[in-house]
């Protein structure tokens, strides 16, 4: 059955789309704050200090809140989805940028794939907060097919799916490779969004190994988080963190982001040498002079014929057609210690 436009006009006639403005105080309702000790419990001992937990003020004009989403495997939580899409979805900018740097501080491999770690503990825990009743309805897709639909609670909706994309969406491999070309979809249009083509793939990139984000298309580092990125490059952590003092000025999310393009590595602070475990280079529009600002390697779009990366798994070379959407990891990679 198809209803014409103005049948579908009656429909959602009611229906409204709001722009959620993080960083506007006045559209914001502070719900409490998460006590330090709580944070210090919550983060493996990581952190002490207290959150505020605010949120959209709108979600008051509802008794009932429903999220709808998928569940992937992701960076920051472990597995998207769930009380997610209240913390940091529609949240303000206090637990927004601890979320994503707690996430950065533990590091990507030891969050991605992993169901109970210290980020999805914080983000349940300030969704205990919302007094409304909250349901939530968790898919789990790939590109062709639909794998599932779970309804419930947050909570158990979310357990139940992230089980089930942890099937789905991860591949595991025998072996690191030295050399990985992945592919960034035409959909992730800078390196903000195209990040992902590393964090889903650093986990099987062998120490010392190139990952070759290759993304033709692409132009830009971030429109909106670009100036803060070219200010402070990518980095590893403990390039931020053994020089708190200098950084910790700076949005948290933004410096998540960088650790997360850049990777695991280690800072010298006599020195002043930094060594990634692994060489991100952008073979990108992204011009090699902005490429070297930004502290990533660059090579030249037209030189990679993807043939010569094709079909090499068993000389160390991975080729990933369309990166972003699956993770790859070791079999028996290590997983976050508290949980």
């Amino acid at each position: 059955m198809e209803w014409s436009l103005e049948e579908r006009k009656g429909i959602y006639a009611k229906v409204e789309v709001f722009n959620h403005t993080w960083d506007q105080s006045p559209t914001l309702h502070r719900l409490g704050v998460i006590p330090r000790e709580e944070i210090q419990e919550l983060s493996g001992g990581l952190f002490s200090m207290d959150v505020p937990v605010d949120i959209n003020r709108r979600i008051f004009d509802y008794d009932l809140l429903v999220v709808m989403g998928p569940v992937f495997p992701h960076e920051v939580v472990g597995f998207s989805g769930g009380n997610k899409y209240f913390f940091p979805g529609i949240a303000g900018p206090e637990i927004l940028n601890f979320f994503h740097w707690l996430g950065a501080v533990v590091t990507n491999p030891m969050i991605i794939g992993n169901k109970w770690t210290p980020v999805r503990k914080v983000v349940d825990r300030a969704a205990a907060l919302i007094p409304q009743e909250r349901l939530c309805f968790c898919f789990v897709v790939d590109d062709k097919h639909y794998h599932g639909l779970f309804a419930g609670t947050p909570e158990s909706a979310w357990d139940a799916a992230s089980d089930l994309s942890a099937r789905i969406h991860i591949e595991t491999k025998d072996r690191a490779f030295h050399t990985v070309l992945s592919k960034a979809p035409l959909m992730y249009d800078e390196l903000w969004v195209a990040g992902k083509c590393m964090y889903k793939l650093e986990p099987v990139v062998a120490d010392g190994g190139e990952l070759i984000i290759y993304a033709p298309h692409l132009k830009e580092v971030s429109e909106v988080h670009g100036a803060l990125i070219r200010e402070i490059g990518y980095h590893c952590r403990d390039y931020f963190l053994k020089q708190w003092d200098r950084f910790k000025h700076y949005p948290w999310g933004t410096l998540a982001h960088s650790t997360h393009v850049y990777g695991i590595g280690s800072y010298d602070e006599s020195s002043g040498v930094e060594t990634p475990r692994v060489r991100v280079t952008l073979a990108t529009q992204i011009p090699p002079e902005e490429c070297k600002r930004i502290n990533l390697g660059y090579r030249d779009p037209a030189t990679i014929k993807v043939e010569d990366f094709e079909n090499r798994e068993e000389e160390g070379i991975l080729y990933v057609p369309k990166a972003g959407e699956k993770l790859y990891h070791l079999r028996n990679k290590p997983v976050w210690a508290g949980g």
